[in-house]
């Protein structure tokens, strides 16, 4: 099996790096100064753990690749973001709900990775962990303030909730390379973190007034690199064009 450890590293850095790309998407365009401020600045939050994920990535191949070679120079299926985070801005609300669902599962999980058998993730989840910690408290408090808001600002939240709760079972669901890391102790399998996952989300919708979709089927395929959405193609056109068009944007 590839290395569990690398392939640990890659999901963690192109899940902050592909959610980073989608909330810098918000620059001057956000509803709000405040709103437009605080989104870029937990993108480059984000951008600031992938390059130490993919840094730690490219370490494993032997210092052959950098954490902008990974970022720049890969195709769509060679990246092992959750399917959740690749999920277009479409509104504020939207961004907003599926902003929350991540930071209460990227929280459990940097907590949890604190204590590794692996020291080189243990600090990075030590730093990472306190900028997640607020990025928790912010979108927690949004939803809360959309969900139980006006009946315009309700009813974008549940809707942006229905679109993406089937998203969010990829997160919580194990696959061979959660049980390689978990056998390494490396980190948590992702379902020993969906009792505390669906705890938290409760009492955060319950003071919402927004009620989780039934018989919703999980999305997988993210994490894997085996499925992504036709979102993802065009977020990597934009993202990757610089270093494509003028290789490595050297003069």
């Amino acid at each position: 099996m590839t290395d569990p450890l690398k392939q640990f590293a890659l999901r963690m850095g192109d899940n902050a790096l592909i959610l980073g790309q989608r909330l810098g998407e918000w620059c001057g365009h956000a509803p709000a100064l405040e709103e437009d401020i605080a989104l870029a600045n937990i993108s480059l939050d984000l951008i600031g753990q992938t390059q130490l994920w993919l840094g730690l990535a490219g370490q494993l191949e032997g210092y052959e690749k950098t954490a902008d070679d990974l970022a720049f120079h890969r195709e769509v299926y060679d990246f092992h973001n959750l399917l959740l985070v690749e999920q277009p801005n479409r509104d504020f609300g939207h961004t907003m709900m599926r902003q929350y669902l991540f930071d209460t599962f990227h929280f459990l999980q940097l907590t949890a990775l604190q204590t590794s058998s692996e020291q080189r993730v243990c600090d990075i989840a030590a730093k990472a962990v306190k900028e997640v910690s607020y990025h928790l408290e912010r979108s927690s408090e949004t939803v809360i303030a959309l969900g139980d808001g006006t009946e315009e600002s309700h009813a974008r939240m549940q809707s942006a909730l229905d679109r993406l709760w089937p998203f969010v079972g990829e997160m919580l669901t194990d696959d061979a390379i959660d049980q390689a890391v978990a056998n390494a102790r490396i980190g948590p399998r992702p379902s020993e973190l969906k009792q505390d996952y669906i705890k938290s989300i409760e009492q955060v919708l319950e003071q919402a007034t927004l009620r989780i979709p039934e018989n919703n089927p999980a999305q997988k395929g993210g994490k894997s690199g085996t499925m992504h959405s036709e979102h993802l193609g065009h977020l990597l056109a934009q993202m990757q064009y610089l270093q494509r068009a003028y290789p490595d944007a050297r003069w």
